[in-house]
């Protein structure tokens, strides 16, 4: 019996989620389904390019930061608020 994969099945993929008898299913399934190959290439760039995404906090934020962690001891532990 032949297993079909989703687009989900080659994301696990792409992010290592699959074990080894899944990765080599799903290797050939891509070698043989066009448009699972193409979802594949397409999906690998956009990983590329999520991974160059930065995210940097402004000054204001990291001052809040700052000033909250500065109200509380090295000896007590914090008790967070909601």
């Amino acid at each position: 019996m032949t297993k079909t994969f989703t687009y989900d099945d080659v994301v696990r993929y792409i992010y290592s989620e699959t074990t080894e008898t899944e990765n080599d299913l799903i290797v050939e399934a891509l070698a043989l389904d066009d448009d699972l190959m193409t979802f594949y290439i397409d999906s690998l760039e956009i990983k590329t390019q999520m991974n160059k995404i930065v995210r940097t906090p402004t000054e204001q934020t990291i001052g809040k930061v700052l000033s909250y962690s500065q109200q509380f001891s090295a000896k007590r532990p914090a008790t967070l608020s909601f």
